[in-house]
């Protein structure tokens, strides 16, 4: 696969990180101090698996950092990291997805594309944002922890469901081969 970075992917990262910190006030309690369903997720999901790691990786940084300062006033470094963790765990995935090829809504992708979330989220949340809590902040392990596994949790569901809808249909514009062209 041929890595290549140009002005798609930059357009993505603006586009991607304006949808992220739009995104982040909107948020679904469920019931863990400061941990929401976020739809957000299913953003940096679906243009990580579209455009690559790199891409992921900007968003996930800039969109959570950008979206902390504003609305909250500082920005929680421990968890501005593992949201860049989960861009390019999926981007590194993002060429067996086919979802540029129009094929992503085969059930082997789908499966794929999940997989590797689950386990780019378990990463970032399970492991890297409790580590990153305890060492920067000096927050409680039971506490953070428990923070980790429900974010791993909300985070799998949100981009299991609308990650999964919003590359499958992306999917299918992408492979149709249909393109704006000029017109003689």
């Amino acid at each position: 696969m041929k890595n290549k970075f140009g002005i798609k992917e930059v357009v993505a990262i603006g586009i991607g990180t304006a949808l992220f910190v739009v995104l982040t006030t909107v948020q679904v309690p469920i019931g863990i101090p400061n941990t929401y369903l976020q739809p957000r997720m299913a953003i940096l999901a679906f243009l990580s698996a579209v455009f690559g790691p790199i891409v992921g990786a900007v968003i996930g940084l800039l969109g959570h950092a950008l979206g902390d300062a504003i609305f909250y006033g500082s920005v929680w470094w421990s968890w501005v990291f593992p949201e860049a963790v989960i861009g390019i765990g999926i981007g590194l995935c993002s060429s067996i997805f086919n979802v540029k090829a129009g094929d992503f809504s085969s059930t082997k992708n789908i499966i794929l594309f999940n997989v590797t979330q689950i386990l780019a989220n378990a990463l970032a949340w399970i492991l890297v944002a409790p580590i990153l809590d305890i060492a920067v902040y000096a927050e409680p392990a039971n506490k953070v922890f428990i923070q980790g596994v429900f974010a791993f949790l909300g985070n799998i569901i949100i981009i299991g469901v609308l990650g999964t809808i919003l590359l499958v249909a992306y999917s299918k514009v992408a492979g149709s081969g249909q393109s704006l062209e000029k017109e003689d």
